[in-house]
């Protein structure tokens, strides 16, 4: 999907240069990969929100149900949920404005890939996971 190293490095600076960021996929499950995104956007004094139709607030933080329902500040997501339900959250994103997408591995698909680069969304994915660039600590 990248042809280089700088053209990975110049995605995720994209990614990183956002004022709001949500988890798509947030878990109250600390052992979980949408509990543990969540808590590095916040050792990283990141302003996120946690994604999760279910569950009303994770790590001290109200949930929001759905992409829709986030405030129009947020411009970067991360995903963390099945292929399948990676393709439908795609198609959240691009309706409600979304400009960077990060697939952490294992809810990659090449559908939701190839959405995102249809509707020139900034995606990272195939690639590193956020825990290991910014740095996660347990």
């Amino acid at each position: 999907m990248y042809r280089d190293e700088d053209t990975i490095a110049s995605h995720i600076q994209d990614f990183l240069a956002a004022d709001a960021y949500a988890v798509v996929g947030a878990s109250a499950n600390r052992r979980k990969y949408g509990n543990k995104v969540l808590r590095c956007y916040l050792q990283h004094n990141k302003t996120v929100y946690p994604v999760n139709p279910v569950a009303k607030s994770i790590e001290g933080l109200d949930c929001f149900k759905e992409i829709a329902d986030l405030p129009n500040g947020v411009t970067s997501i991360s995903v963390i949920t099945s292929p399948a339900v990676t393709e439908k959250i795609v198609e959240h994103a691009i309706r409600k404005g979304i400009k960077n997408i990060w697939m952490q591995p294992g809810a990659e698909s090449i559908d939701a890939i190839n959405s995102c680069i249809k509707h020139q969304i900034n995606i990272i994915a195939k690639g590193p996971c956020i825990l290991v660039v910014l740095g996660f600590s347990e």
